[in-house]
């Protein structure tokens, strides 16, 4: 039997997902960490990008939510998003990201802003300016040229293409080697800066090597795999982490491009990830929460309104359409969608962004939802994603 698809507001009696945005778990939605405080003990705002997505800011707020400093957070959008506010260039003329002010001084470049912190607040484990911390930050950023010279740089031959994988990889084995070195799954004995300054690129280099390259950095490293799961064990990082496919298309116009080597897994992986199943990609690892569908929902409630706003299609067509996707998300009964509406489906389908949406289980159950109900209609696809910029994530439709 084919189901009715519910209504906004039966929807809506299905979740009382919540989080306590103040003192609860990591998370982005987050204006205000008090961490059991007040608001008299703030004395840090980050300054982090609307989306969530850029790694400088990861940093930051990854090595806040560690120390449980108090502190405020203003959202700027990214220039390949959209126009960066008024008011932000008028306090980093620069319009660097990330920024903090602390009492009062505005601090930028990331590494400058965590040794100031480090100062006022006292280090992360060991510190940035630490001699067993000096070697592996040079060590990342190895790794990180690596990384750019393998997937922003269009090889002109199948050797060229292998030198640059070698390259990277030999690299990679020196990483291993220094987590090796340690009885635990951390850079050092214990968790703590090294880890902070690893993880957004090595975030980003999981997600894009896997779709650009075919190499699943996470799968082929033990080291690395450790590493990951140490992280997340950690509700910090959990509370920051990505997908692959937020990084995947959105890397491209921060990186000036992403190059595929058109390889047969390399075909596969990026199927996959567009398209799914998303289950058991290599982006996440640990157990799934029960409440990740209720989390989707309830995100999806909050902004239902301008999501149908923004998409392509005609409105009543998409609102009765995506009221399928939840139900079958929420219910597991099967609502055909309006003929004409899978292209709309899957244009959100490939806009989710996590964690600025929500997190990463959350995510994965809702683009199943969208995908499986276009897939009752059509194969059309939504509107191409951009590869010069992301103005299509405008965050300005959603003020």
């Amino acid at each position: 039997m084919i189901a009715t698809p519910l209504s906004w507001t039966e929807l809506e009696a299905l979740t009382d997902f919540q989080i306590d945005r103040i003192n609860g778990p990591t998370n982005a939605q987050s204006r205000l960490r008090l961490f059991g405080k007040t608001e008299s003990d703030v004395r840090v705002t980050l300054y982090r990008d609307n989306h969530a997505w850029c790694p400088y800011c990861q940093k930051i707020w990854l090595w806040l939510e560690e120390k449980q400093i108090p502190y405020r957070i203003d959202k700027v959008t990214m220039f390949c998003y959209g126009e960066k506010e008024s008011w932000y260039k008028r306090k980093v003329p620069s319009g660097m990201l990330p920024a903090i002010e602390l009492d009062g001084r505005i601090i930028t470049e990331s590494d400058d802003i965590l040794i100031a912190l480090e100062r006022v607040f006292g280090p992360l484990s060991l510190g940035m300016e630490n001699p067993k911390v000096l070697p592996l930050r040079r060590l990342e950023r190895l790794l990180f040229r690596a990384w750019c010279t393998w997937l922003c740089y269009p090889a002109n031959s199948a050797k060229a293409e292998q030198h640059n994988r070698n390259q990277f990889i030999s690299v990679v084995a020196q990483v291993e080697a220094a987590l090796a070195s340690t009885p635990g799954p951390y850079f050092l004995d214990e968790f703590g800066t090294a880890d902070v300054i690893f993880t957004p690129y090595v975030e980003r280099m999981n997600a894009s090597l896997f779709y650009y390259k075919g190499y699943s950095m996470r799968e082929e490293n033990p080291r690395f795999a450790d590493w990951f799961a140490g992280m997340e064990s950690r509700s910090t990082y959990r509370g920051t982490q990505s997908d692959f496919h937020t990084h995947v298309h959105d890397l491209p116009p921060q990186m000036g491009g992403c190059y595929e080597n058109g390889e047969p897994q390399m075909l596969l992986n990026k199927a996959r990830v567009d398209n799914g199943p998303w289950a058991g990609l290599p982006d996440v690892m640990y157990p799934e929460p029960e409440t990740s569908r209720a989390e989707a929902l309830h995100r999806v409630i909050k902004h239902h309104s301008n999501i149908i706003k923004v998409n392509p299609a005609d409105d009543n067509l998409f609102d009765e359409a995506l009221r399928c996707a939840l139900t079958l998300m929420m219910t597991g009964e099967v609502c055909t969608p309006p003929v004409g509406s899978d292209g709309a489906l899957r244009y959100l389908r490939d806009r989710v962004n996590v964690p600025r949406d929500m997190s990463i289980y959350a995510a994965k159950r809702f683009r199943e939802a969208l995908e499986e109900t276009a897939a009752l209609v059509g194969d059309s696809q939504g509107t191409p994603i951009l590869l010069k910029h992301r103005r299509d994530q405008d965050p300005a439709n959603f003020v």
